[in-house]
C-alpha cells in the first residue's frame, strides 16, 4: 500500500503506541482487500454496543483500547442494550444495566459520543455528498451510502473504531467511484400506501441481491423515513450497502449511465410480491404484548404521527418508540412526548427491540413496522412478531 508520510509516521509509532496499532491493524485489512491507499475520513459511527452482543469480552476490548488512544473527528455510538437512564422503570436488571453503562463509559474515554443511535444523520453526523467515511451498523451504512450519497464500506465495529483514531479507513470497494455502479435492475409496479410494504420490498430485494446493488425504478418518491426503512430491510435480509432509486438518490444518474447498464438483470416487482411477503413476515396470529416502532430509530415525524394517532386515546398494552436521546428531546419540546406517555407509551432512548434483552421481560409477541426488526427479533430475542403498519398496530392495543 502506498502511505503518507504522516500514516507512516502513525504506523511507526510516532504518534503513540495506540495509533500505531489502529494503522497496522487496518493496512494488514486494506491489504487483503487490496487497497492501493489509506482514505481520511471525515466521520465515524461504531456499533458493538450492547452488552448482549459484545459480553465482557467486548468490554475489555474497549477499556485497553481507551488506555492507548483517543478520537479527535466525529464519532458516534449504536444504539446499546438499555435505556441508560430509564433501565429500571422498563424492568431491564442492574447487572445488565451496569455493565452496559460501563461498555458506554469505556467509549466515552477513547471520544466516542455516546448518542447512542442507529440514526446519526439526524442529530448531526450528517456527511456531506462522496465524503469518505467508516460507519459500521448495517442500515446507517445503506441510508448514507444510498441517500446522502457519502462513502463507506460496511465496518466491523472495531475497524470503524479503529479508523475513527487514525482518522483513516482502506481505499477499497464502496470507497470507490466506479465500484458503486447498479448490478441489478428492479422495476416495481406497485404504489406503495405504507411504510410495512416498502419493508417488504427490501426484506425480499435483500434475499435476492445478497450484497450486489439494486437499481429501483420505483412509482414516486417515498421519501426519507421509508427509504430508511427500505435501506434496513435491504441490509438485513441481504448485505447490501448501497442502492440506487432512480431520480431520487444522488447517483442514480451515475448509476445509469455506465456502459453496461441495459444489459443488467431485470426483475419485476408487483402487487403479489409486496404482498406475500407483508403476510410473510409476521409468524403469529396472536396479539401484540409489546409493540416497538423505531428500528432504525425513529425521526421526529415518525413520533409526530405515532402522537397524532393516539392524541386522546389510552393504550391496553405496552408501546415502546425507539429513538436517539437527541430526537426524544426534540419530542418533549414539541409536545409529542407527553401525548404519548399519557396514553401509556414509552419513548425509549438509546436501545432498541433488537439488541436489547427484550426476551428477559416477559414479553411473548412484538409487534413491529420495521421489516428489519420482523427479521431480527425472532431469532435475536427468541420471539414472535406481528408485522404490519404503525396505524393498525396501535389500533390492536387501543383499550
Amino acid at each position: 500500500m502506498q502511505l503518507t508520510k504522516y500514516e507512516e509516521d502513525m504506523i511507526n509509532g510516532e504518534y503513540g503506541e495506540g495509533k500505531a496499532e489502529c494503522m497496522e491493524i487496518l493496512v494488514s485489512l486494506g491489504k487483503i482487500y487490496d487497497a492501493e491507499k489509506m482514505v481520511p475520513i471525515t466521520s465515524a459511527q461504531v456499533s458493538g454496543v450492547s452488552y448482549k452482543t459484545i459480553g465482557d469480552a467486548g468490554l475489555d476490548f474497549v477499556v485497553d483500547l481507551g488506555k492507548k488512544a483517543d478520537i479527535s473527528l466525529e464519532c458516534m455510538l449504536n444504539p446499546a442494550g438499555v435505556d441508560i437512564e430509564n433501565w429500571k422503570e422498563l424492568g431491564f436488571s442492574e447487572e445488565f444495566a451496569k455493565k452496559q453503562i460501563d461498555i458506554i463509559k469505556g467509549y466515552e474515554s477513547i471520544g466516542v459520543m455516546s448518542t447512542c443511535t442507529c440514526t446519526p444523520y439526524l442529530i448531526g453526523n450528517t456527511p456531506l455528498l462522496n465524503d469518505h467515511i467508516a460507519w459500521s451498523e448495517s442500515s446507517a451504512v445503506c441510508y448514507a451510502n444510498s441517500v446522502i450519497g457519502a462513502r463507506t464500506n460496511r465496518e466491523g465495529g472495531p475497524s470503524a473504531l479503529l479508523a475513527a483514531i487514525v482518522g483513516r479507513t482502506p481505499y477499497y470497494a464502496n470507497h470507490i467511484k466506479e465500484n458503486r455502479k447498479a448490478d441489478i435492475i428492479f422495476n416495481v409496479d406497485y404504489d406503495f400506501n405504507n411504510e410495512a410494504e416498502i419493508g417488504a420490498l427490501g426484506y425480499y430485494v435483500g434475499q435476492i441481491v445478497n450484497d450486489k446493488k439494486p437499481y429501483f425504478k420505483l412509482n414516486g418518491n417515498p421519501g426519507r423515513n421509508n427509504l430508511k426503512l427500505l435501506g434496513a430491510a435491504l441490509a438485513s435480509s441481504g448485505a447490501v450497502s448501497l442502492y440506487h432509486a432512480e431520480g431520487i438518490t444522488p447517483e442514480s444518474e451515475f448509476a445509469r449511465n455506465h456502459d453496461n447498464f441495459e444489459e443488467l438483470e431485470v426483475v419485476e416487482v408487483d402487487s403479489s410480491i409486496i404482498k406475500d411477503n407483508v403476510e410473510g413476515l409476521t409468524t403469529t396470529d396472536k396479539t401484540p404484548d409489546l409493540v416497538c416502532l423505531g428500528c432504525p430509530h425513529a425521526s421526529i415525524t415518525e413520533i409526530q404521527k405515532v402522537a397524532n394517532i393516539l392524541k386522546g386515546k389510552r393504550l391496553s398494552k405496552d408501546l415502546w418508540i425507539c429513538t436517539s436521546r437527541a430526537t426524544k428531546s426534540i419530542a418533549d419540546q414539541c409536545g409529542y412526548l407527553d401525548i404519548i406517555e399519557q396514553a401509556g407509551g414509552k419513548i425509549v432512548s438509546d436501545t432498541c427491540m433488537v439488541v436489547a434483552p427484550v426476551e428477559d421481560l416477559n414479553y411473548e409477541v412484538i409487534g413491529v413496522n420495521s421489516a428489519k426488526a420482523a427479521n431480527y427479533v425472532p431469532n435475536m430475542c427468541k420471539l414472535d412478531v406481528v408485522y404490519d403498519t404503525c396505524e393498525n398496530l396501535i389500533d390492536m392495543i387501543i383499550k
